[in-house]
């Protein structure tokens, strides 16, 4: 018998419940998979509050990474004994699930489970933001608006990596050293001076703005950005911006968005997660770390989402 963590209503924390489910033999196309660990991300609480209108009861969770128990018919890529990771396959939060073959992605057997189950919904949307809604290249100027996230942690250091000057911006004074740490410049949100010192960076405004954050800063993205620069939406925590749309007439404004199941895609083109991999290989993230929560203490988890309290990249191990 597994455990999966559902809802039955929208709410706070306290809606999610721990309960028994029989889950059944692969079907056509499908696996059994054991997971040992599953990733905790932003797009989990917005359903569980309801935002997306998520048909319930669900059993929430996108991300999980674990070992295969049972193949069905037709199922060619993978066997029992394998390791593998998904990203954006509804129904994580669960000790075993049965879940699409072609949803899976084989892990290296130097990327650990924990690391998977971490970085790859949060790390293949940094890719998808810094090579497919825009290539970020050497010389570039970039200013990403809540870079102590998992996301934007993580674009930060891949941006700098590639050669762009990085102006990471923190939602709160406490939040700045991490920022520090993977950027070539810190700056806090409601820092006075913060437009003075971007033009001390770039005179003309950067040429990218990242916005992982939405309604709350989009007024400072509109003023940072140079004209013709690009803005770059990925996810609303504070709410959709309002009124972007104008900049496209009024300045030469490039306004890109996508979603990550759109653009990365890992049963036909594996070089998204595998640079990903080649990234966590090389050291880029060591110090990101990995807050491990018990499979039961997934409320706690949203409760540190919720208050930003998060010691970590937060995933549920059994």
């Amino acid at each position: 018998m597994a455990h999966v963590i559902a809802i039955h209503k929208y709410g706070d924390p306290s809606v999610l419940r721990i309960e028994n489910v029989d889950v059944g033999e692969p079907g056509p196309g499908e696996v059994l998979l054991r997971q040992d660990a599953v990733g905790v991300n932003a797009v989990d609480a917005i359903m569980r509050e309801g935002r997306f209108g998520t048909p319930l009861p669900a059993v929430l969770g996108v991300e999980g990474a674990g070992v295969i128990q049972a193949v069905g018919p037709g199922v060619k890529r993978h066997a029992p004994g394998d390791r593998v990771g998904y990203f954006f396959s509804m129904g994580g939060y669960a000790t075993e699930r049965v879940i699409p073959a072609e949803a899976l992605i084989p892990l290296p057997e130097d990327i650990e489970t924990d690391q998977a189950a971490a970085f790859l919904a949060k790390g293949l949307t940094a890719w998808m933001g810094i090579s497919v809604l825009h290539q970020v290249e050497p010389g570039q100027v970039i200013l990403v608006q809540g870079a102590s996230g998992g996301v934007g942690s993580i674009l930060s250091r891949w941006a700098k990596d590639r050669g762009a000057t990085v102006i990471a911006v923190a939602g709160s004074k406490t939040k700045l050293p991490r920022v520090q740490a993977g950027a070539t410049h810190a700056l806090y949100a409601a820092d006075p001076d913060f437009l003075a010192t971007v033009r001390d960076v770039a005179p003309a405004g950067v040429d990218v703005v990242y916005d992982l954050v939405g309604q709350a800063t989009a007024g400072l993205s509109t003023q940072a950005v140079r004209d013709g620069g690009k803005i770059i939406t990925i996810g609303a925590a504070s709410g959709p911006p309002l009124h972007y749309t104008a900049l496209e007439s009024e300045r030469g404004i490039q306004l890109v968005g996508g979603s990550t199941p759109q653009h990365v895609q890992p049963a036909t083109n594996p070089k998204p997660a595998s640079e990903l991999f080649a990234a966590i290989r090389s050291g880029l993230f060591h110090d990101l770390k990995i807050a491990s929560y018990a499979f039961e203490e997934a409320r706690q988890s949203h409760e540190d989402l919720k208050h930003r309290v998060l010691p970590g990249l937060p995933i549920l191990k059994q």
